[in-house]
């Protein structure tokens, strides 16, 4: 097939052209019209419901608000998680949904279920809403509205013109999903009511708001036919300005009317409550934030943005500018200049190393041209499979992988045609085309193989799930679209253009010949240099395989001890250029105080850092409160100069945050935090953190979490490399709380609505009506004067009307007082949860949160019922790192699969994938030379090399088989030849690939952070492969021949198996040593039967209360001599309460017996366990100990048949004696067989008590324990059981006597006679058994069990006097057996056995004497291990049964 398609495109050459063609147009095209951004949008597939209710708590909100939203949530179809924020007035329930489910499925069950909601949430309580279609990169672009004089223009009016121009101009761009504005005050026409007035005029606020709803509508009449037109009637009544709301009559009183101006103290321009503001250099300021809509074009939607941004300019009022200060496009510009520099820097590399080892101008253009063909290809297929251009899908391509095809096949036929050249001078078109087809085809099997292979292997990532997924799949696929590209070109356009371009020059003197020639020359002393330098290594590596693979054994090892050290991130962050700040006021800090702190803080950054250009805050909620925030901190977007030669106070962006921390050190009461914008934002959607780590505690009680998260911040801010440590605000709101008394309530008349009425209205404003201006729309609303709010003390007062007109203040039926209650109440995964968060500085995250953890198991004790998770970039690593443990083993896989394919041998497969570990080799050391953890990128670029490291060994293999194919004989030879020969296209390769890679790897610019692990392990690896295959795989393959000739007929399953073995992650647990009293202390730990013992002993302790039940409480109602007129007496209700208490002292005795008794059986269910874990672990030990007795007679008679061959062979003794050698030597192999097997099986026995999938052994602590037998002398607790049973059979017995005891009974009703009522009914009484035959029969059970009971207890004793006597003789008689064993057979036996062995050696004895001798000296040993297992077995039984 291949063969064919390289023949069709050398003789259609026109058709190659066509396809470059389409390829370069399509490319070009696709390239102007493919999606842009900065990196992967990773957020999540989530939807937000956002509730606001202003004057609710946090309590509340989270009781009434977040609750039902949450709950009706949790049980949709594909949620993985909700969590939730609850604030003061504010909810914001974030809903996770599988990312399979799409963008808009989830909205439609969420809207569903919200219309559910909205019945479950009081009125008045706010209603659920979804928050917009937006993510984590839909911050596209934020602006602020700048008065070129600040005095011209209020903070409100500059709001007003954000909300009512430009935010509504810009709302209609196409993939723009909303704006959000923030800062400035929202303009209400404001009625600021005076409690005076309002008393002096009689009248209430109530009349006042009804007031203003009555007096502010418009109406219609139909209409009027006159004149054959029909005139339709309209009633304008609307308020338009604040001499209408002056005028407007409140009610009329002696006729005369009452107006709004008589009972207010001012009818004004108000503002809406402040729940949030913004800043900018110093002084408040109002701004914008454009919101994408999710998958829309973002480079494309902010040139709109910017084009639809001078329009708006242009309406805005004199003297206002917006201005920019976060804009998307520039990170994008920054990033995509980093991509395209990467990828120049590395073609032209790739070119010059291609043009210099090839020797050849032409060869090296025409390989080179692959290069952005293939690009313009996988730009083509971007843009039908919807793949994004980003720094991650365009980041990470090596031109030097993709022309690895090109590269074999131009070095092919070039070699080909100096071989032709010599016999031949003259090459016609025809000679050309031959040449070029039967290089490609050569060259291209293995080049085929090795470029399928590179592209196979991308596969797996695109398996990878979550943020990995998203981060990576756009890089696999733009990769592999690249190399899919190659390929093609390799078949068709390479060979078509090589049979055109590559002709030797018709006029050898021209110019051009002779600098081909010098080139020619130059490349070849490069290359002549290099083997004269390869080749001495190789022989002397041929001359010394096994060292050298020892040498290789032991590297890789020590590989994979430094990679066991290493530390982990998730992925290097991105620097985005500008810096994000957050700044930690006091808990519960006011929003005018945070404003001044934070306006304090910008002067100072201003007045230090001339880097800084602008600096911008946002404190509390915005307009769409997707990121709800208290008062007492804001968010800060300092934006840097990003041309870093202009910076004066710092060299780098860590060490100006590093000085901008000292500098605001001197500012007292403030703490700060550091990330950057968009990747705050990220960490925010994806975890509901902000930091880089959070160690999340979850809990029920607030106060307790908050308790405990004071305790983790102080151990962790101990910790190097914990920065910015801070714990989540949730408490220290203070509080004005109105607690209502309801019977003074009751007394009034009152109630609590119109009560809570008055309080919002009075101090929050309630809102009357809309007034117009135009199409602007402003709330008209009533609230008491500025004056009247000021302290507790007004709201004390506050007058509230009664029923009768009478007015009282509202202390009267309330208490109101100061409380502090929760700032923040923060939900996940359905509980409570408060966490710690910690930004990494100088360390790993991986490193960093395995020293939290220990700090904390180790200083922190958690109350029942409280857990602490580790959340933030630490789970992204662990989650990822997971995915690769399964997606790294398949690659691998699919790697040996392709090999065994292309050689159709297991063993040369193997050869080759040899260089997958060597290549791990250098990566894992690049990362360490240069600092870097090991982070998922760099898990990726191990991916990326495992596929390029093959390559070199195959194509050396190819050329080795091809040489064996052409009669070569001698290995030696064939490797010396292949060697020779595939030495360049090897290094060409591998050196185009590590060179391009070299632009990434030393790239500082915006996005490189992401690229150089990946790149680092890339090249790294790459160099160690090559390096190590092209003398590990020459030697591989001369043991391979040289073995091969003597075992044509061995399985090739042992070889796949091995290769199994190397690429999945093994599962068995290594086996270790465990003393018997750890062995004991975990099964008794983990052994169910104990478990469930104890847990039967608390369930008795629990039924202990049960004794104190004195009876049922009986309420009833009911009515006598009723009807016929009659006045009926009626029980209007009746409360009657039993009262059992003479029993209950019988009762709590025999409940406390029942929980004696099942304490004593947990001590007998322990005291079994370790008897049978005990024997268990000595019938190991012992089987261990017979099993070492095999393995030294299997060495003894290994020798034993050796000398017996020897005496054979130079006729000292006949073949009987060597045959009954061999025979007995392979006896003890067969035995020893039998002992390992019977040493397994007794570790499975003693693991069974140990848990599940444990593998132990035993440490031989059992051998040094004292022969003298521990005999304990507390009672047994088998006697004490029974004793206890005894005991609570007795008080069984008395509790059934006390159920002769008699009963009481009170009783009290509430009654009336007829229509009078005041009448009471009591009643006492005593209930007494009369008929006591069954009672008496249960009576008597209990006295016969307790008689029963005792006999039991002297049974037992009985028996255990008996077994213990019969178990003490059988101790001291295996312990007399021992000690003989020990002092006198044991010596002997040793002796003899050494004798034996000694005179068989100097031929003093004869075979059969030497085996007889051995036969007893062996079976004295195996007898005194039996008899140590008999005394073993004895004295557990003795020490924990009798």
């Amino acid at each position: 097939m291949i063969n064919k398609i390289i023949s069709y495109s050398i003789q259609h050459k026109f058709v190659v052209l066509l396809l470059l063609l389409v390829i370069i147009g399509g490319g070009l095209y696709s390239l102007h019209t493919i999606n842009v951004d900065s990196t992967p949008d990773i957020t999540n597939n989530q939807v937000q419901v956002i509730t606001s209710s202003e004057n609710l708590s946090t309590a509340d909100i989270e009781q009434f608000v977040t609750y039902p939203v949450e709950l009706a949530m949790s049980n949709l179809p594909g949620v993985q998680d909700v969590r939730s924020i609850s604030r003061f007035g504010l909810s914001v329930v974030t809903v996770i949904f599988d990312d399979d489910m799409g963008t808009y499925r989830p909205r439609q069950l969420v809207q569903e279920k919200l219309s559910e909601v909205k019945e479950q949430i009081p009125a008045g309580f706010g209603t659920p809403e979804m928050g917009p279609i937006t993510t984590g990169l839909g911050e596209i672009f934020q602006y602020t509205l700048v008065p070129k004089n600040n005095s011209q223009y209020s903070p409100q009016e500059l709001r007003t013109i954000q909300d009512w121009i430009v935010k509504r101009q810009m709302a209609m761009i196409p993939g723009v999903v909303d704006v959000n504005s923030f800062g400035g005050s929202i303009k209400q026409y404001e009625i600021s009511l005076s409690s005076e007035r309002l008393n002096a005029m009689n009248v209430t606020m109530s009349e006042v708001f009804e007031a203003l709803s009555r007096n502010n509508v418009n109406t219609g009449g139909a209409y009027i036919e006159k004149d054959h037109m029909a005139n339709f009637i309209r009633g304008e009544g609307l308020v338009k300005s604040v001499d209408d709301i002056n005028s407007i009559v409140v009610k009329n009183e002696n006729d005369i009317p009452i107006l709004i101006r008589d009972v207010a103290e001012e009818v004004k321009f108000g503002e809406q409550v402040r729940y949030g503001a913004f800043t900018q250099d110093g002084h408040e300021a109002v701004g914008g934030m454009i919101l994408m809509l999710k998958g829309a074009n973002s480079d494309k939607v902010v040139k709109e943005v910017k084009e639809r941004m001078k329009s708006v300019q242009k309406s805005l009022p004199a003297g206002i500018v917006i201005k920019p200060f976060l804009d998307r496009s520039n990170l994008i510009e920054r990033t995509t200049t980093t991509i395209a520099r990467n990828l120049i820097e590395g073609a032209l590399i790739v070119i010059f190393v291609l043009v210099v080892l090839l020797g050849n101008i032409r060869g090296g253009i025409i390989t080179a041209s692959v290069i952005p063909l293939a690009l313009l290809f996988a730009f083509i297929l971007m843009r039908l499979f919807g793949v994004w251009a980003n720094l991650m899908s365009l980041g990470a391509i090596d031109f030097g992988i993709i022309v690895d095809g090109a590269v074999i096949i131009v070095e092919g036929i070039t070699h080909k045609i100096e071989s032709v050249v010599g016999k031949q001078t003259k090459l016609n078109q025809d000679m050309m085309d031959k040449i070029s087809f039967e290089s490609a085809s050569t060259m291209m099997n293995s080049a085929f193989f090795g470029q399928l292979i590179i592209l196979i292997v991308f596969t797996p990532i695109l398996f990878l799930s979550g943020i990995s997924g998203k981060m990576f799949q756009p890089m696999a696929y733009t990769f592999s679209f690249a190399i899919l590209g190659a390929i093609i070109l390799c078949l068709t356009y390479v060979p078509m253009v090589s049979s055109l371009l590559m002709r030797p020059s018709r006029n050898p003197d021209s110019r051009f010949a002779h600098f081909e020639q010098r080139l020619e020359r130059f490349s070849s002393k490069i290359m002549n240099k290099i083997h004269a330098l390869y080749e001495p290594i190789l022989f002397f590596s041929l001359g010394h395989k096994k060292i050298i693979l020892i040498c290789a054994i032991a590297l890789f090892a020590v590989t994979g001890i430094t990679f066991s050290r290493m530390g982990g991130e998730f992925v290097p962050s991105l620097d985005e250029g500008d810096i994000a700040m957050q700044t930690f006021l006091r808990p519960g800090s006011s929003l005018s105080e945070t404003i001044k702190r934070e306006e304090e803080v910008e002067r100072l950054l201003l007045k230090s850092f001339p880097e800084i250009k602008t600096v911008c805050a946002r404190i509390g909620v915005a307009d769409i409160p997707t990121d709800p925030m208290g008062f007492d901190y804001t968010d800060s977007f300092i934006i840097l100069e990003k041309d870093m030669n202009k910076w004066t106070s710092a060299k780098s962006k860590e060490e100006l945050i590093e000085k901008i921390k000292t500098k605001l050190s001197v500012l007292p009461g403030l703490n700060f935090s550091f990330s950057q914008p968009v990747e705050l934002r990220f960490n925010e959607l994806l975890t509901g953190i902000r930091e880089d780590v959070a160690v999340k505690l979850y809990g029920d009680d607030l106060d307790k979490l908050n308790e405990l998260g004071e305790k983790m911040v102080d151990i962790i801010s101990k910790i190097k490399g914990a920065g910015d440590v801070s714990l989540e605000r949730t408490s220290g709101l203070p509080q004005i709380t109105v607690k209502y008394d309801h019977p003074k309530i009751a007394q009034y008349g009152l109630n609590i609505a119109k009560l809570n009425q008055y309080v919002s209205a009075a101090f929050a404003g309630s809102k009357a009506g809309v007034i117009f201006e135009g199409e602007k729309r402003f709330d008209m609303v009533i609230r008491l004067s500025q004056k009247e709010r000021k302290s507790i003390d007004d709201l004390k007062n506050l007058y509230i009307d009664l029923p009768s007109g009478q007015l009282i203040p509202l202390k009267e039926v309330a208490d109101i007082s100061y409380q502090p209650g929760p700032m923040q109440i923060s939900r996940d995964q359905a509980s409570r949860r408060i966490y710690v968060g910690v930004n990494v500085r100088g360390r790993d995250v991986q490193s960093l949160v395995e020293e939290i953890q220990k700090k904390l198991d180790k200083e922190l004790k958690l109350p029942a019922g409280y857990r602490i998770t580790y959340g933030g970039e630490f789970q992204n690593l662990q989650d990822a790192k997971a995915r690769l443990m399964i997606v790294m083993p398949i690659a691998m896989l699919l790697i040996f699969i392709l090999l065994y394919f292309a050689l159709k041998s297991v063993k040369q497969a193997l050869m080759i994938y040899m260089a997958v570990p060597l290549a791990v080799i250098g990566g894992i050391f690049s990362l360490v030379l240069r600092g870097m953890p090991f982070s998922i990128s760099a898990g990726v670029g191990f991916i990326v090399l495992f596929g390029v490291a093959v390559l070199n060994g195959l194509v050396l293999i190819n050329r080795f088989n091809s040489l064996k194919e052409e009669d070569m004989t001698n290995v030696l030879d064939r490797i010396k030849q292949g060697t020779r020969e595939r030495l360049r296209p090897i290094l060409l390769t591998a050196t185009a690939a590590m060179l391009g890679f070299l632009p990434m790897a030393v790239s500082s610019s915006s996005g490189a952070e992401v690229q150089r692990p990946l790149a680092t392990v890339v090249i790294g690896g790459l160099f160690s492969a090559t390096l190590l295959t092209l003398i590990i795989v020459p030697i591989l393959y001369a043991l391979e021949e040289r073995i091969g000739k003597h075992y044509h007929h061995k399985n090739t399953a042992a070889a796949i198996a091995s290769v199994i073995l190397l690429i999945v992650p093994s599962t068995v647990h290594a086996q270790q040593p465990l003393s018997l009293d750890k062995a004991v202390q975990m099964a008794l730990e983990s052994y169910p039967s104990v478990k469930a013992a104890r847990l039967e002993a608390k369930a008795q302790k629990q039924l202990k209360s049960s004794a104190w039940d004195i009876g049922a409480t009986e309420i009833s109602t009911g009515a006598e001599e009723k009807g016929k007129g009659n006045d009926a007496i009626t029980t209007l209700i009746s409360v009657r309460q039993n009262l059992d208490i003479l029993g209950i002292g019988a009762r709590s005795k025999y409940y406390n017996k029942q929980a004696n008794v099942s304490d004593i059986q947990v001590k007998v269910a322990e005291r079994e366990l370790r008897r049978e874990v005990s024997i268990d672990y000595g019938t190991a030990y012992v089987a261990h100990q017979r099993r070492l007795v095999y393995d030294e007679l299997d060495s003894i008679y290994r020798d034993f048949e050796k000398a017996a061959k020897l005496r054979y062979e130079t006729e000292a003794t006949s073949k009987l004696e060597y045959l009954s050698a061999q025979n007995q030597a392979r006896q003890i192999i067969l035995t020893r067989q039998q002992a390992i097997q019977d040493e397994q099986i007794a570790l499975k026995n003693l693991n069974r008590w140990l848990g599940e999938n444990t593998s132990y052994t035993t440490d031989g602590s059992v051998a040094a324990m004292s022969t003298e037998a521990i005999r304990s002398s507390d009672l047994h607790p088998m006697l004490q059981l029974a004793d206890e049973r005894m005991k609570l059979a007795d008080s069984k017995y008395k509790m059934e006597i006390s159920e002769f005891f008699p009963k009481f009974f009170v009783e009290y009703g509430k009654q009336k006679i007829g229509s009078a009522t005041g009448y009471y009914s009591y009643q006492a009484g005593i209930s007494l058994p009369l008929f006591f035959g069954a009672q008496t029969g249960r009576t008597k059970f209990a006295k016969t069990q307790r008689d029963v009971a005792r006999q039991n207890y002297d049974l037992q004793q009985r028996e255990l006097t008996s077994r213990q006597s019969a178990a003490t003789g059988q101790y001291e008689k295996w312990k007399t057996s021992l000690k003989y064993y020990f002092e006198t057979a044991l010596p002997l036996a040793k002796e003899q056995q050494q004798a034996a062995i000694q005179y068989y050696r100097k031929g003093a004895t004869d075979y059969l004497g030497f085996i007889q001798n051995m036969k007893d000296a062996t079976q004295i040993r195996l007898d005194y291990w039996n008899c140590y297992s008999e005394y073993l077995n004895t004295k557990f039984n003795l020490e924990y049964c009798y």
